[in-house]
């Protein structure tokens, strides 16, 4: 048996992130070998002409196109992202992962509108959640993004999110 086309082949075969431990114990390979196959997976899939990688978030990992095969991928593969999100939820989820964290209130008065709906919206898709309550009257809840949000939009945490040319940040800050 050949542990790296196992893990490979495994990897593919799952549609969530894993950990270490649960592929291990999944395919009945002890954990040091599955470390030292995962090193043989990212050093191949280093290589340009590859178009996979591994991906890592929240200690778990997944196999993803490569972010060259993605950009020629998405517009077919990707669509089905945007066609489930509308102009509204991507401006709500935007707010959400450059203002992070939020209330409900803070984000109405960014989009100028009511996010009520937006909110349950994007709280279904797991793409954000509760992650803390305001210390102010009444202990509004914050919402901040989820490892669903990195893993959609492929980023390895918040701060690989696209830097905001400075007249556009000014959409994200709230006047005090």
């Amino acid at each position: 048996m050949n542990a790296v086309a196992v893990i490979e082949a495994a990897l593919f075969l799952e549609s969530d992130p894993i950990s270490i431990e649960e592929l291990a114990r999944k395919i009945d390979i002890n954990i040091e070998d599955v470390k030292s196959s995962l090193n043989s997976l990212k050093e191949r899939y280093s290589n340009q002409s590859s178009g996979l990688s591994l991906y890592n978030v929240d200690d778990k990992i997944l196999l993803t196109p490569s972010k060259e095969s993605w950009e020629v991928l998405k517009a077919v593969y990707g669509k089905k992202y945007d066609e489930k999100l509308s102009k509204a939820a991507l401006e709500t989820l935007s707010i959400i992962a450059y203002s992070q964290p939020m209330t409900k209130a803070e984000i109405d008065i960014l989009r100028g509108v009511s996010a009520d709906g937006m909110i349950r919206l994007l709280q279904k898709r797991k793409l954000i959640k509760v992650v803390g309550k305001k210390d102010i009257p009444g202990k509004p809840p914050m919402f901040g993004t989820t490892k669903e949000f990195l893993e959609l939009f492929n980023l390895k945490s918040i701060s690989d999110l696209p830097k905001l040319k400075d007249e556009d940040k000014e959409k994200f800050e709230l006047n005090a």
